[in-house]
């Protein structure tokens, strides 16, 4: 039958997102709004508007919309076609469109690509004027040693050579002052000096720089001739500019922080691009080496008596953290005059202190831009991400998309709550709007500065307050529709259409359709979504009973008997993903600071489900000589003497070696002959690692480390303390309870009423 084809596909979780790019929490939804809210996980999906999907046809025509202003979606494989008559139904509206006289010839046999069952997604070339290549202005910081600020100038220059010849650059750096340069002044590098106490406004800009909000690449206009250029036209200047450069000369008292007005060069960088290039694929790329002590953004004083801000001084609004709410809204407003231009915001802070990042988060979390944290611009983790950034695909074009709109279309009996990730809402109201707000709801419309082929968005949604009949077997569809600049600054649409069935009740169908991995990452993002306005203890109380009422409704159990609790396979998994999830640096702020917080959250609310999941639940692989390299539990009781393990959490890549592998290697017996099996076994993690690296963003930390030294505490603070210290072995020291523990108590809660 029809919905058993429609079933089966949507059960294949990873052939949707392999051909779609989207993930469910539920595949099957029950009619009934009571049923809905019994399922406790929300109805949601996690879109990838750029995922690289194999064969993604570009098509060069316009797409055919349906004429219902409230409506408005395309044409997709799901709508009702009438072939004599030339009609297509809405399935969204109902709405009868005609087709346009270019589809006069079309009928079974002749459809257009569209209407292929296959290209559930598919891409339209607009027949919009482009909008030009895109523009990466460079804001450098200044007040950095000799030997950082060199390795820093040799990733920039090494950057420049990967971009697009027409691709445009400009030049800011910032120290005690801000320098914005003018790179079309050939003779020598010239620059315009602003103090670094004062933010530099668009009106600033306008004035001084005689520039005006106009079209932009028009051959008359001053910021195209003096400070924004193709690269091919400035390579040389840059060139000159950043052999030159220096550390910012101003004195620093031994017992002072550097004057650092990160602020400024920000909201000048900010303001050039708005005046000189609105409403057009920018970004700005901010390299931060150290704290801001000066200006608007200032987060510590230059004193170094006064110690940056941590969590408890934000909790308890200690003297320390004076500069934390002026700073974090002063650069939201920088954030929301970013996003309403279309341009991202890119923070790379290299400091092995603090350097404000927590309150910069904003600025990349509105717009969608990178952001990377490392002890300094020496290590691989900046240099390889900055890299990476630039790569190219199969055609030669940056596989980054710019000034994106994201926009939902779901059936009438379906609401859209709202969305959280890397987008700023525009506000435009709709019918579809629900009363229930998730993240940024009260809309159906968000922007995206810019994304990559992970940059993900969580989308959640409820069902109307309606009193129609849904018959058994009858479909819904939702349709995202993302209008985005491409590289080559052709404007594109991407339409993602899917169709899914209802069903009259909580059955065996719902239960097949739950994709477990899909709503752990739900669930994730509403928790760090939540931690910006409630307590973590809050949200750790919020998990738990949600996952007892989740139990509580699918496993199968006799009343008040825990021995008798058994979860299906679709659910099997979900309780070790929330364990995890409460342990992780995601929610549990101990022994982070407020930056590498704000780091671990804001990556985790822009990637797709696979990354996510890793970042929840690290992978853990072991090598042996007794067996192939295989996934083990993430559990003390995966550490042997005689393995070696890696673990993958994202952030970092660890290679750990036992204590009898550990010595064999300094006695340096893989040198040895007849021991070519022990070399094969210290080569095969390493690679692996390098595997895993090759392509992430951004670039994680590699850790080498035996066991019993200091670095092994990356790996040992992610098991599970499964092992208590008197039962011997290796132990993990943790005031956590063990999964075993956990789950014991889930099972006696999940069978009371």
């Amino acid at each position: 039958s029809t919905w058993g084809k429609v079933l089966d596909k949507s059960m294949d979780f990873a052939e949707l997102e392999r051909t779609d790019g989207i993930r469910l929490s539920w595949n099957v939804w029950p009619t009934s709004r009571l049923d809905a809210t019994r399922m406790v996980i929300p109805f949601g999906c996690v879109y990838t508007p750029m995922k690289q999907i194999p064969n993604l046809p570009v098509l060069g025509y316009p797409p055919v919309v349906c004429k219902n202003p409230q409506c408005s979606s395309v044409l997709n494989p799901f709508c009702p076609i009438d072939f004599p008559a030339k009609l297509w139904v809405c399935p969204f509206c109902t709405t009868r469109n005609q087709f346009p006289p270019s589809y006069a010839e079309i009928n079974e046999q002749q459809l257009p690509a569209e209407l292929f069952p296959s290209y559930s997604t598919i891409e339209y070339a607009l027949a919009r004027k482009p909008a030009g290549p895109p523009v990466f202005l460079f804001v450098v910081d200044t007040c950095l040693k000799p030997d950082n600020l060199q390795a820093l100038k040799n990733s920039l220059e090494l950057t420049i050579t990967q971009l697009p010849e027409d691709a445009h650059v400009g030049l800011i750096t910032y120290g005690t002052t801000v320098q914005i340069f003018e790179l079309g002044f050939e003779h020598c590098p010239k620059s315009h000096v602003f103090r670094g106490t004062k933010e530099v406004t668009a009106d600033n800009i306008a004035d001084l720089f005689g520039l005006a909000a106009q079209r932009r690449h028009d051959p008359t206009t001053p910021a195209s001739k003096r400070f924004i250029l193709p690269v091919s036209q400035c390579e040389f200047v840059l060139s000159s500019i950043f052999n030159e450069l220096q550390a910012d000369p101003w004195p620093v008292a031994v017992d002072q922080r550097p004057l650092r007005c990160t602020g400024v060069a920000l909201s000048a960088a900010v303001s050039l691009l708005e005046k000189s290039h609105p409403n057009s694929g920018c970004r700005v790329l901010m390299f931060v080496g150290g704290e801001a002590t000066s200006g608007p953004g200032q987060v510590v004083s230059p004193d170094l008596k006064e110690k940056i801000r941590s969590h408890i001084d934000i909790e308890n609004n200690h003297t320390n953290a004076q500069y934390h709410k002026n700073a974090t809204k002063f650069y939201k407003d920088l954030a929301q005059r970013a996003t309403k231009n279309g341009h991202a915001i890119d923070v790379f802070c290299c400091s092995l202190d603090q350097a404000g990042l927590m309150e910069l988060r904003p600025c990349v979390e509105e717009s969608g831009g990178y952001v990377v944290m490392s002890e300094s611009f020496k290590t691989d983790v900046f240099a390889q991400t900055l890299k990476k950034i630039f790569q190219r695909d199969a055609n030669g074009h940056l596989t980054m998309a710019f000034n994106s709109l994201l926009r939902v279309v779901t059936s009438r009996e379906v609401r859209v709550c709202g969305a959280i990730g890397p987008c700023t809402s525009t506000n435009k109201k709709s019918p579809l709007v629900s009363e229930t707000e998730i993240g940024q709801g009260g809309t159906t419309e968000w922007l995206v500065g810019a994304s990559d082929p992970s940059t993900s968005v969580a989308l959640y949604f409820d069902l109307a307050n309606t009193q129609s009949q849904i018959a058994e077997g009858q479909n819904r569809h939702l349709q995202l529709l993302t209008v985005y600049q491409h590289s080559t600054g052709q404007y594109r649409l991407r339409v993602t259409t899917i169709q899914q069935p209802w069903t009259s009740s909580i059955n065996q169908h719902v239960i097949a359709g739950f994709d477990q991995e899909a709503a752990a990452v739900l669930m994730a993002r509403i928790s760090v979504y939540k931690t910006k306005t409630e307590e973590p203890f809050d949200i750790l109380r919020w998990l738990d009973r949600s996952l007892i009422r989740l139990m509580n409704k699918f496993a199968n159990y006799r009343k008040d008997d825990p021995t008798s609790f058994q979860v299906g396979p679709q659910f099997s998994m979900y309780p070790q993903f929330m364990f995890h999830l409460r342990r992780s640096s995601l929610l549990q702020i101990f022994n982070n600071s407020p930056d590498e917080t704000a780091y671990f959250r804001t990556i985790m609310l822009r990637t797709d489900v696979t990354n996510t999941l890793t970042m929840i639940q690290p992978s853990l692989v072991a090598y042996s000589f007794t067996a192939p390299p295989s996934p083990v539990m993430l559990d003390v009781s995966s550490v042997a003497a005689d393995q070696m393990l890696l673990l993958d959490t994202f952030f970092h890549v660890v290679v750990y070696h036992g204590a009898t592998v550990a010595l064999w290697k300094s006695e340096n017996y893989q040198s040895r002959p007849g021991y070519e099996s022990f070399a094969e076994l210290l080569k095969l993690p390493m690679a692996d690692a390098q595997t895993i690296m090759s392509d992430r963003v951004p670039h994680p930390l590699f850790i080498d480390c035996v066991e019993g030294d200091s670095k092994s505490r990356f790996l040992l603070h992610k098991l599970n303390p499964s092992r208590s210290q008197n039962q011997g072995g290796s132990l993990v020291l943790s005031d956590d309870v063990s999964l075993q523990v956990f789950e014991e108590h889930l099972k006696k809660l999940s069978v009371q009423d």
